[in-house]
């Protein structure tokens, strides 16, 4: 079944929404992880947290509700639940450094079998640096890419990453369209499988070596 591109966005973020708990501090980076606070459960309350001076971020505003003065560090515009605060880049650095934040929700250009992120250097364009990401995958306690499972076709899952590091050995957790895999151990598990996908289709997009964990789920979505 081929899956639009909206379609994609949205099975990956629903399925990341999944993995707090209440209470949780996240900070989702920019891009499709900033989708991950439409699927947020009313049951929970998690509160979302940008490095230019937000927490409590809510789900993303429709145009009528949108404040021009409110973006988060991507510049996209964003809601501010009750209770949210707005505070210095200073202050939020110190939440990041100083191991407060729960989890981070970053996208990735490249993600190796060590647990190797590369997400910033885009091969061609100027970028202006990795910005806060390089904080928040060693300062968070659970790093969590959210990430289409190729690019153009070519795998983003590698043995080795061959772009410029954002960080080594900090991510735990990958979520693609097509299933959920858990570093561990230098390792690649893959622990769900989307039902859009299949062993094979995975293994075939993916150059790491996977290992199928032995209680290997479907993914909710």
């Amino acid at each position: 079944m081929e899956l639009t591109k909206e379609k994609v966005r949205e099975i990956i973020a629903r399925r990341v929404a999944k993995e707090f708990n209440d209470g949780d501090v996240v900070n989702l980076g920019i891009g499709l992880p900033t989708e991950v606070a439409n699927y947020i459960s009313d049951s929970i309350y998690v509160a979302l947290q940008s490095e230019n001076g937000l927490i409590g971020m809510g789900p993303t505003p429709c145009d009528d509700d949108a404040d021009c003065r409110i973006s988060n560090a991507g510049g996209s515009l964003v809601s501010i639940a009750e209770g949210g605060c707005f505070f210095d880049s200073f202050t939020s650095f110190g939440i990041i450094r100083g191991g407060h934040v729960d989890a981070t929700v970053l996208g990735a250009l490249q993600v190796d079998e060590k647990g190797n992120l590369a997400n910033w250097m885009v091969p061609g364009k100027m970028v202006p640096g990795m910005g806060g990401a390089m904080d928040l995958v060693v300062g968070a306690k659970k790093v969590i890419i959210a990430m289409e499972h190729t690019a153009k076709g070519a795998a983003k899952i590698l043995k080795n990453c061959t772009l410029p590091l954002t960080a080594a050995n900090q991510v735990n957790l990958i979520v693609t369209e097509k299933g959920v895999m858990e570093i561990c151990d230098n390792k690649i598990f893959l622990k769900e499988i989307s039902p859009y996908s299949s062993i094979e289709d995975i293994k075939k997009f993916t150059e790491a070596e996977l290992i199928i964990d032995n209680n290997l789920k479907t993914m909710e979505i």
